[in-house]
């Protein structure tokens, strides 16, 4: 039978191309969508792979608790977990409010314990799991008006490094992966003056493509990275190198 791989947000750029990707590599793939229903549904219906999909918000523990009785009633266990879900509530630290501080801190790293809560235990019991955490380059270096981002993935590193120690020996590993600009539609309604300005801090010259992204977890869920865990795999184009 195919490997089960849930990945979270797979309605938004990046976590689409690992859907799809994780479904050309044979893996049966479900994921979650927090829009309207009618919106998801007609996502799903857009997509040249089989992908199923449940409503769930990922910054509630009850809802992801929901999710794990639904997929494994459904699909069956799940040996992939890609945690992708993720929003953006920018403000200068002088005007950041506590519920965009707050919103983003839940959605962004909370919802990376909320997830893996419900599935690690069972992978390690099974020997055999893979966990990878979506993260960015501004976890690593920061970044200006993002202090709630910035600060929550610095914190899904952490959670994966310490994670990745705890299960090590029991067959599942825990990476991050962390982009850089990738050319999703949100990067792209930036306007064109300010996103000209990003792509001339990229060494390589361009936006990243989330084909690219989607091929790197291929590789981290894949048996050729079984040795590699409590990595963090930077894709940015060079533009920070840690």
């Amino acid at each position: 039978m195919s490997k089960v791989a849930l990945v979270t947000g797979g309605t938004g750029g990046i976590g689409n191309a690992i859907c799809k990707r994780l479904a050309d590599d044979g893996y049966r793939v479900v994921t979650t969508y927090f829009e309207p229903e009618e919106q998801a549904r007609a996502w799903q219906k857009k997509q040249d792979y089989e992908v199923t999909i449940y409503p769930c918000d990922v910054s509630s523990y009850d809802d992801c608790a929901k999710l794990k009785q639904a997929v494994e009633a459904d699909v069956g266990p799940v040996d992939i977990l890609v945690n992708c879900a993720g929003i953006t509530r920018d403000a200068t630290f002088k005007k950041i409010t506590p519920a965009h501080w707050s919103a983003v801190i839940k959605t962004n790293l909370d919802s990376i314990f909320n997830v893996s809560h419900q599935f690690v235990n069972q992978m390690a019991e099974r020997g055999y799991g893979r966990v990878v955490n979506i993260s960015s380059v501004n976890g690593q270096k920061g970044q200006f008006g993002q202090s709630n981002y910035s600060a929550a993935k610095a914190g899904v590193h952490g959670f994966t490094m310490a994670l990745a120690q705890e299960v090590a020996r029991k067959g599942v590993t825990v990476n991050t992966l962390s982009p850089g600009y990738i050319g999703t539609e949100m990067v792209m309604a930036i306007p064109e003056d300010v996103r000209n300005k990003i792509v001339a801090q990229i060494p390589v010259g361009r936006l990243g493509k989330p084909e690219e992204m989607a091929a790197i977890v291929s590789f981290l869920v894949s048996d050729d990275a079984a040795f590699i865990t409590g990595a963090d795999i930077s894709a940015n184009g060079g533009q920070y190198m840690s």
